[in-house]
């Protein structure tokens, strides 16, 4: 199992929080929130999508947004940094996998 940060450095404000925003994702969203909380991000951070994202699957885009206070300290902790390209294709591969999935009961 990997973590992830984009390098997106996306500029905003969120709040009294001005930064420029990365990505952190993982694998697995267990994966994900475990290393969330040792980098001592709250779990209200945790983003998804509201309803269904594009087809009937759940949500692949599960993240957590990272200043880059955040995005250098998930570094020094072991995540991967990658180009938001990247990050692009984990969702993508992420959906595949839901779509590869048998529907209905298992024999």
């Amino acid at each position: 199992m990997t973590v992830y940060v984009d390098n997106a450095r996306i500029p905003a404000r969120v709040g009294r929080t001005s930064g420029r925003w990365s990505h952190l994702t993982a694998d697995t969203v267990d994966e994900l929130n475990a290393f969330a909380a040792e980098l001592g991000l709250l779990p209200g951070w945790f983003q998804t999508c509201k309803r269904k994202c594009h087809s009937t699957l759940p949500c692949v885009h599960w993240h957590y947004d990272v200043t880059d206070k955040y995005r250098s300290a998930a570094i020094e902790l072991g995540a991967q940094p990658i180009d938001i390209r990247e990050m692009g294709a984990l969702t993508t591969a992420r959906r595949a996998a839901l779509s590869a999935r048998p529907k209905g009961p298992t024999p």
